[in-house]
């Protein structure tokens, strides 16, 4: 017997009895407020907690704001199951933007796969934030802020991922920029998070001016800055403005995305509340540069020379900053340079075709890099403050559920087999060798160095913190204490998904046939080369990252525990390799540079130009000549004989020129005399 089959609403076409058809309206209703649901929650929690906190109170506050995120993210994974996984796209209108003759924008919504793999990350790394919030922020007296700019920013980040237009990207853009300027700074009373608010909104303001660049260049290009009309024309226009497009984005993407000479704002975010920096970091401001070239895929695609800058790009971020977290001593900014080198594998991946991987690498690392930030944050919570690793050590017996949890997080950022890093980071590295072009092998071996040195940095941390003899002080050590319950539940659950979240997904993300992001993101034919890498590279080249990994680790572990003796001799005969790390590459020095030049140039420019040259041109040179006209109004006399000498002289030059044909000069010279001579003051 068969029964029909109710059909989804993407595949009504309108033939339809009219039971079905006014069910399918209500159920596409009714998918349309979900989704608009998930976006606009984290809007009502900012605005309530931001306008109504002290009548809500602190308790209302962080109810409010756990409770809405918490409910946005299961309609999320709601989302992901019906738009992704039943291949059901859909655009969710709001109302008409802009309407004029040359171009329509509206203010609405794409829901594609890559946006529901997005909002993954997003709010339920957001959610665990609020939560861990909660007993990390008791006692500061501004909670209620701080939960509203928490949410604000989960809520532009939204904006970001969810807009059917690079408009509404621009927006949630610049929004992601403000709110994380508002959260670095949240501390508003230290002088050092002021000055990393501003160097992050001044660095970002680069990023914002090309990706500003990129959309008006589009938009005289295409007529249009909707993803369907660009995406569409893109193939149909010339090499090089298309390369101008893509440089300008890819400008955009390194300032966002902390890449190699735009990167040096991120580690020193560090200044705000450690679940800010797991926030930015993990799932919203940092992703917003790779989630920008994955959406332009469909341009990238047609520009080779861009893919090859991208590639470059990533692979030179993921060196450098792995290099300068070696020498790092800080706990979190060891974690914020691991960052930094994760996103130059996620920007590398994007320059070699692979963005089904990029996005999974991306997806992965949101949840491994939130539970290694929040892991630091009961760290730095139990000894009172006390960031530097070095100070430390011998916790694994006094915390052991916070050295399990980071030693989860760094386990899968250093991309052990079965752990959900392994599935991303290893897979970027067989595709970039498996691609056998110049660019593909130096993509392949900055990223094995890469690894090596993630694996060194992350069992340095471990074992200065957990393994090494006590330095802290005893009154400090006695104070130790795990994590209360609200605390300790985000991390379990960040540990559960970096341990088996890649096994599940990665059939989903970077199966071989798996059509998941076939509607959102498009790979040129001549770029695919995930089936060659699989079956045809060889054993050798897939294991070398696996080896490496495990020899760098063991070796950084045992220095580690010889550190007092073996560390220092290292130390002192690699003194200048270490003062260069240190330095990280002297990049801050050379923006210090600049910056002086800069301020010397403007000194010029104004003492010479604006106080000197514009001023005796413009306000004084008019003052002047002003001045000047007061001679002229001394003829202004009232001396009746003087009025009749001058209509006199006019008379006789007119005269003299019409009939004796006179030199002007002449005339001009007799009058002059006349006047001198009549003139006589009142």
């Amino acid at each position: 017997m068969c029964f029909p089959v109710r059909p989804k609403a993407s595949e009504f076409c309108g033939v339809r009895p009219d039971g079905w058809r006014h069910s399918l309206k209500r159920d596409t209703l009714f998918q349309k407020r979900m989704y608009l649901t998930i976006i606009f929650l984290p809007l009502l929690s900012a605005l309530v907690c931001g306008s109504l906190g002290r009548l809500i109170g602190i308790r209302g506050s962080q109810f409010l704001s756990c409770s809405a995120l918490m409910m946005a993210s299961v309609l999320a994974t709601i989302a992901f199951y019906e738009v992704g996984l039943n291949d059901s796209p859909t655009s969710i209108p709001v109302f008409n933007w802009l309407d004029c003759e040359n171009i329509q924008l509206g203010f609405a919504f794409l829901l594609d796969s890559l946006s529901v793999s997005m909002l993954l990350p997003v709010l339920w790394v957001s959610t665990a934030v609020h939560a861990y919030s909660v007993g990390y922020m008791e006692g500061d007296p501004h909670i209620q802020r701080f939960f509203s700019y928490l949410s604000l920013f989960t809520f532009f980040m939204l904006i970001l991922v969810c807009g059917e237009n690079f408009l509404l990207l621009f927006i949630g853009w610049e929004g992601v920029g403000i709110c994380s300027y508002l959260l670095i700074n949240f501390w508003f009373r230290r002088l050092q998070a002021n000055k990393a608010a501003i160097q992050a909104i001044l660095i970002n303001r680069i990023g914002d001016f090309g990706l500003s660049l990129g959309i008006f260049t589009m938009f005289w290009l295409f007529g249009n800055i909707d993803y369907a009309t660009t995406f569409s024309l893109a193939p149909m226009t010339g090499d090089d403005l298309r390369l101008c497009v893509c440089l300008l984005l890819l400008l955009a993407a390194m300032a966002k995305s902390a890449q190699i000479g735009l990167h040096t704002w991120l580690p020193n975010a560090m200044e705000g509340p450690t679940p800010v920096s797991a926030l930015i970091h993990a799932a919203t401001m940092v992703t917003a540069g790779v989630y920008l070239l994955l959406r332009v895929s469909p341009i990238l695609e047609f520009c080779s020379t861009a893919l090859a800058v991208i590639a470059t790009v990533g692979a030179f971020t993921a060196l450098i900053a792995a290099t300068i977290g070696l020498v790092q001593n800080d706990l979190k900014r060891v974690i914020a340079y691991s960052t930094c080198s994760q996103l130059g594998y996620m920007v590398m991946s994007c320059g070699l075709s692979n963005y089904n991987v990029a996005l999974f690498h991306l997806v992965n690392h949101a949840f491994f890099k939130a539970l290694l930030f929040l892991s630091a944050g009961a760290v730095i919570h139990a000894l009172n403050s006390e960031q530097d690793f070095r100070k430390m050590g011998g916790l694994r017996y006094l915390l052991p559920f916070t050295y399990t949890m980071m030693l989860i997080g760094s386990l899968s950022l250093m991309a052990l087999p079965f752990l959900t890093g392994f599935y991303s980071k290893d897979l970027i590295l067989e595709l970039a060798k498996g691609q056998y072009t110049v660019t593909g092998s130096m993509v392949y071996w900055f990223g094995i160095i890469a690894a090596l040195f993630t694996s060194i940095y992350s069992l340095r941390l471990l074992t200065l913190t957990f393994f090494s003899y006590p330095n802290a002080p005893y009154k400090t050590l006695k104070s130790v204490h795990e994590v209360p319950f609200i605390m300790g539940m985000p991390l379990a659950i960040l540990a559960l998904l970096s341990i088996f979240f890649g096994h599940i997904a990665r059939d989903i993300f970077v199966g071989i046939g798996s059509s998941f992001l076939g509607n959102s993101l498009f790979v040129h034919p001549d770029h695919l080369f995930l089936s060659e890498t699989e079956f045809g590279l060889p054993l050798i080249y897939k294991f070398i990252p696996f080896a490496g990994s495990v020899i760098a680790g063991t070796i950084a572990f045992l220095f580690g525990q010889m550190a007092p003796y073996y560390g220092l001799r290292l130390k002192l005969s690699f003194s200048r390799l270490y003062t260069f790390l240190q330095m990280r590459w002297y990049f801050d020095n050379v923006y210090s540079f600049i910056l002086q030049a800069g301020l010397s140039f403007g000194y010029i420019t104004n003492k010479v130009l604006d106080r000197g040259a514009l001023e005796i041109i413009g306000p004084h040179g008019l003052t002047k000549a002003g001045e000047a006209t007061s001679v002229f109004m001394k003829f202004d006399s009232g001396f009746i004989p003087s009025y009749a000498l001058f209509m006199f002289i006019g008379m006789i030059s007119l005269i003299s020129i019409s009939f004796f044909n006179l030199e002007p000069s002449l005339i001009l010279l007799l009058l002059w005399t006349l006047l001198c001579i009549s003139f006589q003051p009142r």
